[in-house]
């Protein structure tokens, strides 16, 4: 299965997030701030990255500007979790390089779904890593 890293400051979001995406055998590390997600998905080995736009240290536009010009992580793919619905937002983060762009609220089983394909493009011939 894969090793998601999920960067969001909702304990709430997290934890729900963290129990379904484990329970589908997932190996899921949570971090809460900007700063945090950065160093992880430097320092580790992740297949996707969940990532708010809105955290505290640095936003989620700024984790993401820097994953995509580091060329160690800039094949990581990140799905943006945002409240932030404003055509200019999610266009801002699909140009920056988000894989995927997904509003909140949002039904968890739709990011699940949108984990598997971001999961199946990065991985065509791994069966082990779909949902």
């Amino acid at each position: 299965m894969a090793k998601i890293l999920v960067a969001d400051d909702d304990d709430l979001l997290c934890e729900v997030l963290r129990f379904k995406l484990e329970n589908m055998g997932h190996t899921v590390l949570v971090v809460t701030d900007g700063a945090t997600a950065l160093n992880s998905a430097q320092s580790e080995d992740f297949d996707v990255l969940i990532l708010d736009s809105m955290m505290p240290a640095l936003s989620g536009m700024e984790v993401l500007q820097s994953l995509k010009s580091d060329p160690a992580t800039s094949k990581l793919p990140v799905i943006m979790l945002s409240a932030r619905r404003g055509e200019d937002d999610v266009v801002k983060a699909l140009r920056a390089g988000a894989a995927d762009y997904l509003t909140k609220p949002f039904m968890p089983e739709e990011l699940v779904l949108r984990i598997a394909t971001v999961l199946a493009s990065r991985h065509p011939n791994d069966s082990h890593v779909k949902s």
